[in-house]
């Protein structure tokens, strides 16, 4: 009996340790390249070819109809890959939610798109944000879906 009060007291401190180690998780604030990523993200099909994207900053033509500012926040998992790669697929996932919003809308295109992680804004047109921890990594983006000449 004593040696079982012995292994649940062990437990019960591993467990303590485990979730005070989650609580006090990373969550490190990353600027990673749009146009690497929108590359990789075009060659593996993780985007879609029909909805043009423009990034704040960034011209693009003539807008004939606006539907409106749309948000999206993606998370992606974040276990045994680097950064950059986690931070892509969300990226990834994000960008495709708001084309996606367009074709629904009945727009052909996303502009001034921002990162918007956390309720920060950053506008950049080469440059998205990424939060990454040791399980999970995010992106939130916002942009305007319009109807382009």
């Amino acid at each position: 009996m004593k040696h079982l009060a012995l292994i649940s007291l062990m437990l019960l401190t591993v467990s303590t340790l485990c979730l005070t180690d989650l609580a006090q998780a990373r969550d490190t604030l990353h600027n990673f390249n749009v146009n690497e990523a929108l590359k990789i993200g075009r060659d593996t099909g993780a985007i879609l070819d029909n909805v043009r994207v423009f990034f704040a900053g960034q011209g693009h033509p003539a807008v004939s109809k606006k539907y409106g500012e749309f948000k999206t926040n993606k998370k992606t998992n974040a276990f045994n890959k680097s950064d950059e790669k986690a931070c892509q697929w969300a990226f990834f996932s994000a960008l495709k939610t708001l084309q996606s919003r367009a074709l629904k809308e009945g727009g052909n295109a996303v502009i001034d798109i921002k990162s918007n992680y956390k309720s920060q804004e950053f506008s950049s047109p080469t440059e998205f944000q990424c939060g990454a921890g040791a399980l999970m990594a995010g992106v939130a983006l916002k942009g305007t879906v319009v109807k382009l000449k």
